[in-house]
């Protein structure tokens, strides 16, 4: 556990140059926090009893309203996630995110359908996700791509490509 959590300062301390030092980010990074407070209320989830799923969803309303970050603990979160600023971003059930993303504020991974299946995006290693951006459905954000802000992206994006706008086009 502790070992992760180094991880993740030094991830966020690489990607962003306002961190000023190891006590600062590990104190001071609602985003990492409510990374943090997921992994717990994913372990909850995934142990699949009624009365853990409860307190896991309990776990994860506390955490939003305290860092302003909702992650469903459903959400399958990888190595290093960082959310830098955290304020607003929403991350749904089936979402699953790949190691060594980054994303800023006001992200939104969302369904596209309320049918009981995969319905929340696939974000690939490496990928960044731009202020604002809004995921919706079934989809796959390719390793290494990088979605702009506050574009709407609803269909997959390939490894590597930048996409912006509303909707998402490549620009690469």
């Amino acid at each position: 556990m502790f070992r992760r959590i180094y991880e993740d300062v030094q991830a966020m301390r690489k990607r962003d140059p306002a961190a000023k030092g190891w006590l600062e980010v590990l104190c001071c990074y609602p985003g990492l926090h409510a990374v943090w407070a997921h992994r717990i209320a994913h372990r909850l989830w995934t142990g699949s009893g009624t009365g853990e799923r409860f307190v896991a969803r309990l776990l994860s309303q506390l955490v939003r309203l305290l860092t302003g970050v909702e992650i469903h603990p459903g959400a399958d979160l990888g190595r290093r996630v960082t959310i830098d600023h955290g304020m607003g971003v929403v991350i749904g059930e089936t979402a699953e995110i790949g190691d060594d993303v980054h994303m800023y504020h006001g992200v939104t991974l969302g369904g596209a359908t309320n049918e009981p299946v995969k319905r929340h995006p696939t974000v690939e290693a490496g990928a960044q996700l731009g202020a604002n951006a809004t995921l919706l459905g079934d989809i796959t954000i390719g390793a290494e791509a990088a979605v702009g802000a506050g574009s709407v992206v609803t269909q997959d994006v390939e490894p590597g490509a930048t996409v912006v706008g509303v909707p998402a086009e490549r620009v690469d």
